[in-house]
């Protein structure tokens, strides 16, 4: 959004970021409750998982059927109210990120269609401004897409025995857990030069460098904490360490936008 406005020559608007938000959570709610719909059985099985919400009996999986089909209708019925390519490409945004949760099924990849799901924000928000695509947020884009693939193999390791016994597909599962450590930082690594390529193209200044610093080395981080015979330390790595990484990024990625 940021860069859509600074960049792109587009004047500051409340009611477009407002609705911009909206289309996130409601995307969010949607593919978050179809997950735990779609892998209720899975879950109930898995002892990691069998105290979420529906395995546990807190939340009926009818309510959450219904739960998905609001938040899909109202992502639809808001990205209206931005511009018609927003509109006509909300489908396909709902059926990568719905889609996602079934690929565990049928392929070891789905830690990149993960990936592909969330990688659709800067994109989205840069065409909820602009109404066309560019450049510079498609390598954005795919500086997310590398990034949420990567940290999810690492994720996936904690399910590697599960997966295996319930014929679930998963790169640990596929590759072991020694191997999918060193794919999940292969893919680390084209985030890292893809943060560069960003900044290049985006001629960023001095609080883009910084920025960039602090998350690659929080990408090395999570690798050095993480290892094929110690996974003790894999949220930390998966959630905190990530999850300080991209707010951090985002936040010296904008200001520099903002002030450069």
């Amino acid at each position: 959004f940021t860069l859509a406005v600074t960049r792109g020559n587009e004047q500051f608007s409340l009611r477009l970021l407002l609705l911009i938000i909206l289309c996130m959570v409601f995307a969010r709610n949607a593919a978050m409750s179809f997950n735990r719909i779609a892998d209720q059985r899975f879950d109930t099985l898995n002892p990691r998982t069998k105290n979420r919400e529906i395995p546990s009996g807190k939340i009926k999986s009818g309510s959450a059927a219904l739960f998905v089909i609001i938040n899909s209708a109202l992502f639809i019925t808001t990205t209206a109210f931005i511009n018609r390519l927003t509109l006509f490409l909300s489908p396909v945004a709902l059926l990568v990120i719905l889609g996602y949760s079934l690929t565990k099924r049928y392929t070891a990849l789905c830690h990149f269609i993960l990936g592909l799901g969330l990688s659709l924000a800067p994109i989205g928000a840069y065409i909820s401004v602009t109404g066309q695509f560019a450049i510079l947020p498609l390598l954005y884009s795919f500086v997310v897409l590398t990034w949420v693939s990567g940290f999810d193999i690492i994720y996936a390791l904690m399910d590697d025995s599960f997966d295996k016994e319930h014929n679930l597909f998963s790169i640990p599962a596929a590759a072991g857990i020694k191997r999918a450590i060193s794919i999940s930082g292969i893919v680390h690594l084209l985030t890292t030069i893809l943060v560069v390529i960003a900044g290049v193209t985006g001629k960023g200044g001095f609080l883009f460098l910084i920025g960039a610093i602090i998350f690659i080395s929080l990408l090395v981080y999570q690798h050095l904490i993480v290892k094929h015979d110690d996974l003790s330390r894999i949220n930390i790595a998966f959630g905190t360490t990530n999850g300080v990484a991209s707010i951090l990024f985002a936040v010296f990625v904008i200001l520099d936008l903002i002030f450069s």
